[in-house]
């Protein structure tokens, strides 16, 4: 099995198959995060328009499992000056035009590029796990605060639509960062609000397992563990 360092700590080597990472640096390793094709500074749109999905895709083999989150590099606006990672806004089949780096591109919605990646791997029998990007720092201020952003809700419409699986990422990150308190989760983000240390990357990597057992996703049945501190919500 291919996996990530913080993954093979939950998901042991008997599995058989293959665990596919998509999404950006804080899920790609050195990004504080763990993954497999996973790299920094993507968005939904720009790993589709880079091929990356599709070089996932020619890949990935029937009974693989395809865990995609992004969110974090989603924002912003086309105009006036497009940064080739901005989604058309809306929730739907709403299109965009932009001109990047000289190209003509149509723009898709956040939802549309994850419901694309979603059908396209289903298609060829992997299992596809879509998770809500993690929250930034929420006591950066000194002060608790959990104010998910439109592309947690955005990603589980994205699930729902393609009819696959999904984990609330942020909230069980969120849960645990709450009960940690400040001191604890101020160390863990020693250069930015954004990127873990690699201690706070194995609580990330916690909740999301936490989430994939408390919501019951298939894959919970491949994990080393199924117990976790705290509750679920």
């Amino acid at each position: 099995m291919k996996s990530a360092p913080y993954i093979s700590l939950f998901v042991p080597a008997v599995l058989g198959g293959t665990i596919y990472l998509a999404g950006d640096s804080t899920m790609a390793v050195g990004g504080g995060g763990s993954g497999t094709m996973a790299i920094a500074g993507r968005s939904a749109r720009s790993f589709t328009r880079e091929g990356r999905f599709t070089a996932i895709a020619d890949e990935v083999q029937s009974g693989d499992w395809v865990i995609i989150e992004f969110g974090h590099n989603d924002g912003g606006s086309l105009t006036p000056t497009d940064n080739g990672r901005t989604d058309c806004s809306g929730t739907g089949d709403e299109t965009c035009t932009t001109v990047y780096d000289g190209v003509n591109e149509t723009v898709l919605t956040f939802p549309a590029y994850l419901e694309n990646a979603a059908n396209m791997f289903t298609a060829l029998g992997a299992n596809v796990l879509i998770s809500s990007q993690t929250p930034d720092n929420p006591w950066e201020t000194g002060t608790f605060v959990d104010d998910p952003v439109r592309f947690v809700e955005y990603a589980e419409l994205a699930a729902e639509t393609a009819d696959v699986a999904y984990v609330d990422h942020w909230a069980y990150v969120a849960d645990i960062y709450e009960t940690l308190g400040a001191d604890v989760v101020d160390a863990y983000y020693p250069i930015d609000h954004t990127h873990t240390s690699p201690e706070g990357a194995l609580v990330v990597a916690q909740a999301f397992f936490k989430a994939v057992v408390c919501g019951g996703v298939a894959l919970e049945s491949a994990l080393n563990t199924t117990t976790f501190e705290g509750e679920c919500l």
